[in-house]
């Protein structure tokens, strides 16, 4: 478990080097493989992890806010739009508020436009791939654990952002 955070990890640091945007980018490497083995096994993504990525974006925020004199509104507002549309997504029945939760984490780990954009669509796009194929082999009762799909699409965000800074 140890090894995929550390990998996850790695990611961030190529992706964004030393940054302040690296500490919430950090704080989901740590979390991500507990929340993917909780939701895949109980359907649920518990406080006691989620909860500690949202800080380390709060943290990473208040931090960038310092060190550039201005509040980066690109997190906030990526942060927000994420959870608010999985929200709406939770008032219907079709995510977790666990999924809300680290949606909203995820935005605000995310910097870039291009990883505030690029996540969600990954992660919409492979869940989507994987919930259609679930559906024709187990039926239309069916459930998919959403939380490894929101955390799969931000971390292939992130190695397109390194690979594009690393050949860049």
């Amino acid at each position: 478990m140890i090894v995929f955070s550390v990998a996850l990890a790695v990611v961030a640091v190529a992706a964004f080097g030393p940054d302040s945007a690296l500490l919430p980018a950090l704080g989901v490497a740590a979390v991500a493989p507990p929340l993917v083995r909780a939701d895949l096994a109980d359907r649920r993504l518990p406080n006691r992890l989620v909860l500690p990525a949202l800080a380390a974006g709060a943290i990473g925020f208040g931090l960038k806010w310092i060190a550039d004199g201005h509040p980066p509104l690109l997190p906030v507002i990526a942060g927000a739009a994420y959870g608010g549309a999985l929200l709406v997504l939770a008032l219907f029945g079709g995510m977790g508020m666990g999924d809300v939760k680290l949606a909203a984490a995820l935005g605000l780990a995310s910097p870039t436009l291009a990883v505030a954009v690029l996540s969600p669509v990954l992660a919409f796009g492979l869940g989507g791939i994987a919930a259609v194929i679930v559906l024709i082999r187990r039926g239309p009762r069916s459930t998919v654990a959403f939380g490894p799909f929101l955390l799969a699409g931000y971390f292939a965000a992130l190695a397109v952002t390194a690979v594009l800074r690393l050949v860049g």
